[in-house]
């Protein structure tokens, strides 16, 4: 018999990497390629918190003893919701006050339960490491006879696979051929800085989860907002730092020549200038931060009218940011996109106990139809609150799109 042909999965994010966990407990052969050179090539971004949905995805692929292994390498903060502290009273702020959010944040055990997207990562690729194919940038794909091929920009190909699983990010190339274009992704304008500094420079603002807004004396009306977590079983490590992220809505923050690919320095400058007249309970968090590790970020989003639908395929499906990307509102995105690696992997496994695993019939179809219920629920909620919280809006007609679909001649 000739051996089972594997499934191919573009890029190696966590959407891409939890689904590869599940095939691999199930023993469906696989393989990951990405277009970064390690795993530790680009800067991973914030702290991820953890909803109860998105822990239970998680353990559910994972098991038992994975799972465990993961929820121990997580961090756990006291607190059912955001605390808001003025910028430049330092005041904490009551329940009472409009602008303070009353959105649980606990998870599991009353705890919020987060954990960098690097360690993530680590996680979920712990033991595939041989079957993740670096340095492979996708530009699309091919149907065979008998199944598919992944393109690469170098102008190879993939060996034949069974099925390709697209999770490479907002600028998806599979996502865009799959769709014809109908997946979007509008580029909102408003633009943040990631940064971290060492636990000491947290420690006036005690635990919790904070959230910190202001709108009053940025330039031309502008708004920036900050968030943080801080846990108080890490407070005195020296070893730890403790994460932040930076928000601005349009215009506010500029990277040099708009190249938001630029880290250190640069980003740490414009987060100092931003805050040197905040009170000195936050100046900290700026003052001390390590300013290697700072780096931009853009804040997108798909259609807020929700996942569109495209003519199905059953050898070619998406995860995560691929189909639906989120602003950084409310924590949807990650949540949402191991949702799908469970989901997407719990399918594949029935079909491949019933013999399915050659044609996988009627897997994609299943699949995109139960994800787009709740992925476009996600998409509209992570929306709506990032229009209220930094004044990010989405005209179709106006609004750029970060993955403009060219049709192949």
């Amino acid at each position: 018999m000739n051996a089972p042909k594997p499934i191919l999965i573009s890029g190696a994010g966590l959407a891409s990497l939890l689904v590869a966990r599940s095939l691999h407990r199930s023993g469906i052969p696989f393989l990951v390629f990405e277009r970064d050179a390690s795993i530790i090539f680009r800067a991973q971004g914030y702290r991820l918190r953890l909803s109860a949905q998105g822990l239970d995805a998680i353990e559910a692929v994972l098991g038992p003893t994975g799972f465990q292994k993961f929820y121990d390498a997580c961090g756990k903060t006291g607190g059912a919701g955001f605390a808001a502290i003025d910028p430049l009273t330092g005041e904490t702020l009551g329940a009472d006050v409009p602008s303070v959010s009353n959105e649980p944040l606990t998870s599991r055990d009353g705890k919020v339960v987060g954990i960098s997207r690097g360690d993530m990562r680590q996680q979920f690729m712990e033991g595939l490491e041989d079957k993740v194919r670096w340095n492979h940038h996708v530009s699309g794909y091919e149907s065979t006879s008998a199944g598919v091929r992944l393109l690469f920009a170098d102008g190879s190909r993939s060996e034949e696979g069974s099925m390709i699983i697209g999770g490479e990010g907002v600028k998806s190339e599979v996502a865009r051929q799959l769709s014809d274009g109908a997946i979007k992704v509008y580029d909102l304008g408003s633009r943040g800085i990631h940064g971290q500094a060492p636990t000491t420079a947290f420690k006036g603002l005690g635990e919790g989860v904070f959230r910190l807004a202001d709108d009053t004396t940025q330039p031309n009306g502008g708004k920036v907002f900050l968030m943080t977590n801080v846990r108080a079983s890490d407070m005195n490590n020296p070893d730890i730092h403790f994460g932040w992220t930076m928000g601005g809505s349009p215009g506010v923050i500029k990277a040099p020549n708009d190249n938001f690919t630029i880290t250190g320095p640069p980003a740490a400058r414009i987060a100092k200038s931003l805050t040197s007249h905040w009170h000195e309970r936050v100046k900290p968090l700026f003052d001390n931060m390590v300013e290697s590790e700072a780096a931009f970020w853009k804040i997108t989003c798909s259609s807020p009218t929700g996942v569109p639908e495209w003519p199905n395929d059953p050898r070619v499906t998406l995860v995560g940011d691929a189909v639906h990307a989120m602003t950084p509102a409310g924590g949807n995105g990650a949540n949402t996109a191991v949702q799908d690696s469970a989901l997407l992997g719990r399918l594949l496994a029935e079909a491949w106990k019933r013999g399915d695993g050659d044609s996988w019939a009627g897997v994609t179809k299943a699949y995109e139809d139960e994800m787009r219920v709740y992925a476009s629920a996600a998409v509209k909620q992570s929306y709506n609150q990032a229009t209220g919280l930094f004044g990010a809006s989405i005209d179709p007609e106006t609004t750029a799109t970060v993955n403009e679909y060219v049709a192949p001649n």
